[in-house]
């Protein structure tokens, strides 16, 4: 077994866990999303779904060649912008019909979703620093989710006091632009990982 073996065998385990929790509450998310009415837990259950897609490639990837791993980087970097302008889209589509989700449900949907990110957060946090743009891309999209997730239960509290579909709304459209943020980050990550790739191959 040489030195880097073990952490990616490591991160290969966490990541494939990561996935596995991910699409499974996507389905619950999703579900209520609809059910209620609510942008910010559509954006959020579609968010799942990326980051259940984003983590089943990096199990696969972790393995691969420098310049597959930069090109794949850049690839999960555009598959991060896939929820953001969903969610823009959705919101939209409120704006027009801000009528406010039902709090319970969102609530309840909210803090099962923190808790799945966070459990992922802390399968992956070891991994953070692990070298190219793919582990970076898993502990962005872990991190953002629960930050999300916090966010769309503070939503839910608002709601209660001022009965609306805008802190909902607003909270959505947050989702959209913390994932577009993330995107950046992995695309440079890809971006400074190429150059080594081509001078590996040299």
């Amino acid at each position: 077994m040489t030195p880097t073996d073990a952490p990616d065998r490591g991160l290969r385990r966490a990541v494939l866990i990561v996935a596995i929790l991910n699409g499974a509450y996507f389905g619950v998310e999703f579900a209520v999303a609809v059910a209620i009415g609510s942008v910010s837990l559509l954006a959020d259950s579609v968010d799942f779904l990326e980051d259940a897609s984003v983590n089943l490639l990096i199990f696969f990837a972790v393995a691969w060649a420098a310049r597959t791993r930069s090109l794949v980087g850049r690839g999960l970097a555009v598959l991060i912008l896939v929820p953001a302008i969903a969610t823009i889209w959705i919101a939209v589509a409120k704006i027009l019909d801000p009528q406010p989700p039902e709090v319970g449900a969102l609530s309840l949907a909210a803090a099962g979703a923190l808790a799945i990110n966070l459990l992922s957060a802390v399968l992956l946090v070891r991994h953070r620093h692990h070298a190219g743009s793919l582990p970076k891309a898993a502990w962005l999209s872990a991190r953002n989710d629960a930050l999300a997730n916090v966010a769309i239960i503070a939503a839910a509290l608002v709601t209660l006091v001022w009965s609306s579909g805008w802190p909902d709304i607003v909270v959505g459209i947050g989702i959209g632009l913390l994932n577009a943020d993330a995107a950046r980050a992995v695309w440079l990550a890809a971006r400074a990982e190429r150059p080594d790739a081509e001078g590996a191959e040299a």
